[in-house]
């Protein structure tokens, strides 16, 4: 495998992560704009780095990438994120 071939992977195994990373903050702050003004790209690094770390957990657990259960954990942590960041870590 070249090093052409490596980053391809590398990337294809950090997209799910990345493009919940984009995609849920995006979301949130149309929906609670509001509670979530301030934030800025906080939340999308903390869901990035939280996204990261799930799928080299899940990939180290299930011993391969692509399990359902490490996506329903990214799903799920993300979220988790979210909430923490945008609703109980303002108080």
């Amino acid at each position: 495998m070249g090093f052409l071939d490596a980053l391809i992977h590398l990337f294809n195994f950090l997209l799910p992560a990345l493009a919940m990373a984009l995609l849920l903050p995006s979301l949130a702050r149309l929906l609670w704009w509001r509670t979530l003004r301030g934030l800025g790209w906080v939340l999308t690094r903390r869901v990035a780095f939280a996204g990261v770390a799930v799928l080299v957990a899940g990939l180290v657990i299930a011993g391969r990438d692509g399990a359902m259960g490490t996506y329903a954990a990214l799903v799920i942590s993300a979220a988790l994120v979210v909430w923490w960041t945008g609703f109980k870590g303002r108080a």
